[in-house]
């Protein structure tokens, strides 16, 4: 599902001529921003729940250059999940349907009074449960990587 669509702004592009890789991080927290309003997140349900989302865990890869002005598109998929926990992959397609990056990310459900984990309120983890999900054994081929040096 695309949950987030954007361009590439001209303050995003470094000394290279292509998008700083800074900029990949910023599109993807846009990305966990617009998950966290579908599933009823956004200002007004953080109010009424008392209730955010932190993120505990990044892991970007980069594939292609983005350029300035370019379309990027930006897919969200459900790895994993429980009461408290999303495991999501987001991927970033320019228009033509090329990967440019992706990024895996743990977030954490917190009740905002005590900053503490907390499982998700009951509507919240409805919406949750409705979205896209990869089954164990048909993950993105870039999910779940280790970073190192291969020898």
């Amino acid at each position: 599902m695309i949950i987030h669509e954007t361009h590439v702004a001209p303050e995003w592009v470094d000394y290279n001529g292509h998008m700083n890789d800074a900029e990949y991080a910023r599109v993807f927290s846009q990305a966990c921003e617009s998950l966290i309003d579908h599933i009823g997140l956004d200002e007004a349900g953080r109010e009424h729940y008392g209730y955010t989302i932190y993120t505990l865990e990044t892991h970007l890869c980069y594939r292609r250059e983005a350029q300035q002005g370019q379309p990027l598109n930006i897919d969200l998929t459900l790895l994993d999940s429980d009461a408290k926990r999303l495991h999501v992959f987001f991927a970033m397609f320019d228009d033509e349907g090329n990967l440019l990056a992706t990024s895996e990310q743990m977030l954490m459900g917190m009740a905002q009074d005590s900053g503490r984990p907390s499982p998700f309120p009951e509507a919240v983890a409805h919406l949750v449960a409705a979205l896209p999900r990869a089954s164990s054994d048909a993950w993105p081929e870039l999910a779940g990587r280790t970073i190192g040096i291969r020898r």
